[in-house]
């Protein structure tokens, strides 16, 4: 395992481009090590960089600076740090502050009371047993999304809260960003900062999707554009490819996250354009998470086909309203739990049971805690037929479901444990000789989302094979 990390520091320390898609909670610690020290090896050399050039050029004091004297951006802030939440900032500062401790030497940190005063432990509740390992790691400490600081770094001398013009690294969350950014149109917005990032890190990606996605596109398409105003900077040895408007060319971007999902592998495509190019650790994976289910089931993958991924939403959402929900609908049993990975789905659905009077509930990221409550109790007694539900919601309370006697995926969970964790609650209430029905619905699309439920190799099966319906009991 060491030999892992030693390779994948190498690779970062080529300023290759990295998505690593094998991150979990058992090596999240090793991750965040290996990319504060690239991120403080790569501002510690850039300024002994510009100090040695700056005794050079007064010493020689040529009329221009020679083309390898060049050695800045158009901003300050050269790497650009995005995590979900106040504890990750928290723990990034905290490894960068042990990294730069010499026992030999001082380490003077402004502010540093302060730091772990906003972004320390706010968490009251206690751990709980209920709760999954990975919730207990995820949401341990200050989950609040919306966070931005700037820190300056010198050898002996670590500055906190520097103003962003003057700070070598911004460590911030999407949102916290994004509202500097702005929009088109605004009257006050500002992006120069990000025109010099060399460096850009996105650790935990996966979690971005449970948040607002748009925020992390909106970020990288305001990345290393051409300032609109000079900020302090010394035009004289800004670099010909920041000159020539090519330092995208020359960014490295490390993403850090459980799987590489096709959003995260379009925001490369499109963002990503670094000339040393793009190493990818792809997650295989052995047995899926179904074979973790306990519970007496009867679980049957039906493929929806679509022409274009343009047209996979109304594809998926037609064929279920003409195929599944007829069957739903008419089981006088009820207890049927719909789950919706996508929120824009949820609503969409929402609305069709609306206008046709489908008996339901729903549980989604905006229901109140006494709406949950009692949609969870209305569902449990039958009192409502069916519980629609969020993978968000789930995401972000991992409440157990009691009453569930048939599940629908109306597309698989980003993170296939829910599966595993859903599935078993089917027998929460059941006599252990009944079997319980699970029905999943996905398209090619999905195999990453199949891989982590069914395993690499029976996806690969699944998705090539000619059948559109396979059975696992």
């Amino acid at each position: 395992m060491e030999q892992d990390y030693k390779v994948l520091f190498n690779q970062m320390d080529s300023y290759q481009d990295v998505a690593f898609g094998v991150r979990e909670s058992s090596n999240a610690e090793h991750i965040r090590q290996l990319y504060c020290t690239h991120a403080l090896n790569h501002i510690l050399k850039t300024r002994h960089r510009i100090i040695k050039h700056n005794a050079k050029l007064k010493a020689t004091q040529p009329k221009e600076v020679p083309d390898n004297m060049r050695d800045q951006g158009w901003a300050r802030p050269k790497v650009l740090i995005l995590v979900p939440f106040r504890h990750s900032a928290m723990l990034i500062v905290d490894t960068m502050l042990k990294l730069m401790q010499d026992p030999a030497e001082k380490l003077m940190v402004g502010h540093r009371k302060r730091f772990f005063s906003e972004f320390g432990d706010e968490s009251d509740d206690e751990d709980k047993p209920e709760k999954s390992a990975d919730f207990q790691e995820l949401f341990a400490g200050n989950i609040d999304e919306n966070f931005r600081i700037g820190l300056s770094i010198q050898r002996k001398v670590v500055r906190l809260y520097t103003d962003f013009y003057s700070s070598d690294i911004i460590i911030t969350s999407a949102l916290g960003i994004r509202t500097i950014i702005g929009a088109q149109g605004d009257r006050k917005r500002d992006f120069d900062f990000l025109s010099s990032v060399e460096v850009a890190i996105m650790d935990q990606a996966d979690v971005f999707m449970m948040q607002n996605w748009d925020h992390v596109r909106h970020i990288f398409e305001h990345m290393n554009l051409m300032p609109k105003k000079l900020h302090d900077t010394d035009i004289s040895r800004v670099r010909w490819w920041s000159v020539n408007d090519k330092a995208k060319l020359y960014r490295q971007s490390l993403f850090f996250s459980n799987s590489l999902f096709p959003e995260l592998n379009c925001l490369m495509r499109m963002f990503c354009h670094n000339y040393a190019g793009l190493l990818k650790y792809q997650r295989s994976v052995a047995s899926g998470s179904s074979l973790q289910i306990t519970a007496n089931t009867y679980q049957k993958f039906e493929r929806v086909t679509s022409m274009s991924a343009s047209s996979e939403s109304d594809d998926r959402f037609k064929y279920f309203v003409d195929m599944i929900l007829p069957g739903v609908v008419r089981n006088t049993k009820g207890h049927v739990a719909i789950f919706v990975s996508s929120y824009f789905d949820f609503v969409r659905l929402r609305n069709h049971f609306k206008k046709n009077s489908v008996d339901y509930v729903q549980l989604c990221e905006y229901t109140t805690n006494a709406d949950i409550s009692r949609n969870r109790s209305y569902f449990f007694h039958g009192s409502a037929a069916i519980l629609l539900m969020t993978e968000r919601y789930y995401f972000y309370k991992r409440h157990t479901l009691r009453g569930i006697h048939q599940l629908v995926f109306y597309q698989l969970p980003r993170y296939g444990s829910f599966y595993c964790q859903l599935a078993n609650m089917l027998s929460l209430d059941a006599d252990p000789r009944d079997v319980r029905k699970i029905h999943t619905l996905y398209s090619k699309t999905d195999a990453t989302r199949l891989a982590q439920v069914l395993g690499t190799k029976q996806t690969k099966k699944v998705c090539s094979s000619s059948r559109l319906v396979h059975i696992v009991e």
